[in-house]
């Protein structure tokens, strides 16, 4: 027979009263109380797998075969983290507590039965989980080199689980070369879209998201496919509707350069990759704003961020439904986010691109002051 174990050092158990998760958030816009912003630490340069060459131009795709598992240099990553201090600072001087995942030597090899791979890096954890009210999600990403991209952020994980929040992982994929199309090109001008990934298993990364109260939208992309939207459809159940948005991207991956939600009955739209008429039906009663054309930047610098694109000017993060950290440079979207009614932070985070995106890319929102509730009655 076994003793029986009360609540001791290893026990989620810290008190008697029942536990008030510290992770709760709704949506992308109310207020916001806590956030895990990345890191740059130990980044690498990922795999040149077909998954991930498949986002970029040929000749840079080439370039990446020859400097995969290396580390990115110092020339990209020393701007990069003068301003991801920057942003942080500013974060906790609107009274945001940051937390930040564990430093990670990412050039480390990893392996399953079916592959071997080196990592990628944590500058982006918006990609590997997705919080949904008081859950935590990790994701089953496409990519090989970010098999183990939640790992980092387990300590994080455990204490907001020890403290009351609720912590799901999707199915870990299998990554054989079932999932990738043989041989894959993306679709030229006037071709039908195409993807990368088959249907045969199912696999998505959280970017791919955007919430708003009991519906979420998303992108099918190059990192998610149909199966994985199913998955967490079926996941979340009745409470919740997953609408998809069409995006007429060549080599879509992630949501948030394509649409954004800024506040209640407010969306962000890219003319190039959506046609207004064609939002889901939900959205008739709701302002779509069309993003204005991205300011120029540095030729040499859109080279190393061409995964990302000119449409980072989008990547915002809302503090509040008023106020919104954007990009210092992008000086056309801080007008247009002024004109339209909001409070325009200006930030520097232009050099974090190489590293897979900017202020939306770069955080999750772990707690947002407000409850669930449904926009679209």
């Amino acid at each position: 027979m076994c003793p029986a174990v009360g609540p001791g050092r290893n026990s989620p158990v810290e008190s008697a009263g029942p536990l008030v998760s510290p992770v709760s958030s709704h949506n992308e816009w109310d207020p916001l109380e806590e956030i895990v912003v990345g890191r740059l630490d130990g980044a690498t340069i990922p795999s040149s797998h077909p998954v991930v060459t498949c986002n970029i131009p040929p000749w840079a795709a080439r370039l990446q075969g020859l400097a995969a598992g290396f580390a990115y240099p110092s020339g990209l990553v020393e701007p990069a983290q003068r301003e991801l201090d920057g942003f942080i600072e500013l974060l906790e001087s609107l009274d945001v507590t940051v937390r930040r995942p564990d430093a990670v030597d990412h050039k480390q090899r990893f392996a399953t039965p079916d592959w071997s791979s080196r990592g990628f890096c944590n500058a982006c954890p918006r990609d590997g989980m997705l919080v949904i009210g008081d859950e935590i999600i990790e994701t089953p990403m496409a990519w090989p080199s970010r098999y183990f991209d939640s790992h980092s952020y387990r300590t994080l994980l455990k204490d907001y689980f020890r403290r009351g929040a609720r912590w799901t992982a999707a199915p870990r994929p299998q990554l054989t070369d079932a999932l990738f199309e043989e041989g894959f090109r993306p679709p030229a001008p006037g071709e039908p879209m195409r993807y990368i990934l088959t249907e045969h298993e199912p696999v998505f990364d959280a970017a791919d998201f955007v919430r708003a109260g009991r519906d979420l939208f998303v992108t099918r992309s190059n990192v998610t496919n149909l199966m994985g939207i199913e998955w967490l459809r079926r996941h979340l159940g009745p409470g919740y509707r997953i609408h998809e948005i069409e995006s007429r991207c060549r080599t879509p991956m992630h949501i948030d350069t394509t649409f954004v939600l800024l506040a209640p009955g407010k969306v962000l739209v890219n003319p190039e990759y959506i046609d207004v008429d064609r939002l889901p039906d939900v959205l008739a009663s709701w302002d779509v704003l069309i993003a204005p054309e991205p300011d120029p930047i540095d030729e040499r610098l859109l080279k190393v961020t061409s995964m990302c694109g000119k449409w980072l000017s989008m990547n915002v993060l809302m503090v509040d439904e008023k106020r919104v950290i954007a990009e210092r440079h992008h000086t056309g979207m801080l007008r247009a986010l002024e004109a339209w009614g909001f409070e325009p932070i200006p930030c520097d985070l232009l050099h974090y691109a190489p590293f897979g995106g900017s202020f939306h890319c770069a955080t999750l929102d772990v707690r947002r002051r407000g409850t669930l509730e449904s926009y679209f009655d």
